[in-house]
């Protein structure tokens, strides 16, 4: 399904900041090797997670789901001189691809990759995060978010990719366990009344969700 028109995405792309030189040569390689390069955040999504690390400063950065890299060097961009970005990968051969990338453009200080299960790495990670960006198995979404929710920070924030699912979470009735699983991702969000949310249309849709103040929270 067509979420957006592609002369509108195409105007967007126009006028958004374009990738930097690398981060560029990270997106070509990933489309003309990898054979599932339609999971690479492309260059406005990109520049929306510059500028989201940008505004907020975070110290502690979480990502579940590296693919190539390119998403964390964007976050990357982003982050205060003192600010660390845990990423985690499950599939070896995406994580070295990514590991390559970080050590090419010098990012190794301030980023940390993770080779395994990202439920078996978050719980030994001990840190309070800032921004965690959620962009791995669709079917664990929840998981994830009952995961880092505990463990963020007052002010912190949660970004979560796919929440359109290829416009598939349109389609009455739902169609495929990643489809389902996004839109029962989206619903916990909604119903969840310690936080608040706002579900974007940008490429294949982002939730960008916060946690609530005491004061706020409606029980």
């Amino acid at each position: 399904m067509e979420l957006i028109n592609p002369l509108v995405e195409a105007y967007t792309a126009r006028f958004t900041t374009p990738e930097s030189a690398t981060l560029r040569e990270i997106s070509e390689q990933t489309i003309a090797q990898h054979p599932l390069s339609h999971m690479l955040s492309g260059a406005v999504q990109g520049q929306l997670l510059t500028m989201v690390c940008a505004m907020i400063q975070p110290r502690y950065v979480l990502e579940i789901g590296t693919f190539t890299g390119y998403s964390a060097l964007c976050l990357q961009r982003g982050l205060p001189e003192d600010g660390m970005i845990h990423t985690i990968e499950l599939r070896p051969d995406d994580a070295y691809t990514a590991a390559e990338n970080f050590k090419k453009f010098n990012a190794n200080k301030q980023i940390t990759l993770h080779v395994g299960n990202a439920r078996e790495i978050i719980p030994g990670l001990p840190f309070t995060w800032d921004l965690v960006f959620i962009d791995a198995d669709k079917t664990s979404y929840i998981d994830y978010y009952e995961m880092v929710l505990p463990v963020l920070s007052e002010n912190g924030f949660i970004i979560a990719d796919n929440v359109l699912f290829h416009g598939q979470v349109l389609e009455e009735p739902l169609k495929g366990k990643n489809a389902k699983a996004i839109h029962a991702f989206n619903e916990h969000v909604q119903n969840d009344s310690r936080t608040e949310q706002v579900m974007l249309s940008v490429r294949d849709g982002i939730s960008i969700i916060k946690k609530k103040k005491n004061d706020e929270m409606v029980f």
